[in-house]
């Protein structure tokens, strides 16, 4: 027997960044990214977790399948990526990030969970695995609410 079609889709990408060297100018990019994809991410009810490590970006996004797709497209457009790769495109049966949009960059609090997930050498060499992308959205999502005294998730 088949299984049942839904129209609740996640896609995971990487990118490479088109980010200034200047910290306070990267910085600033960054906030604006954010800005944007809150606004936009609403709208469209669509939620995802970006991934920031060196001048890469990984995402998961997640929603309808129209609304995924003309973000997707969204993203591939920006001037801020470049060389935009979908890791994973499929069919999921509930959401499992909270946010419209959340981000992380390597810090001294997530570096443990950066370093478990060993995306750079993968991103590197543009071979990100899916798995290792959506592991460590889902760590990074867990650590930032178990920091806001939540311990479990119900969506």
């Amino acid at each position: 027997m088949r299984a049942k079609r839904t129209s609740l889709v996640h896609i995971i990408y990487f990118s490479r960044l088109n980010l200034s060297s200047e910290p306070a100018k990267r910085s600033e990019q960054i906030n604006e990214i954010g800005r944007t994809a809150q606004k936009k991410n609403e709208f469209a009810v669509i939620t995802s977790f970006l991934v920031i490590e060196g001048n890469f970006a990984c995402q998961v996004i997640e929603g309808e399948r129209s609304s995924v797709h003309e973000t997707f497209d969204r993203v591939s457009a920006d001037s801020l990526h470049r060389d935009v790769q979908i890791s994973e495109w499929r069919e999921i049966a509930k959401r499992e990030f909270v946010h419209s949009f959340k981000s992380a960059q390597r810090t001294a609090g997530n570096d443990t969970l950066f370093a478990k997930a060993n995306l750079l050498p993968m991103l590197q060499r543009g071979t990100p695995k899916a798995s290792a992308i959506h592991g460590l959205c889902l760590s990074l999502q867990s650590d930032a609410m178990s920091r806001q005294g939540i311990d479990h998730l119900f969506i």
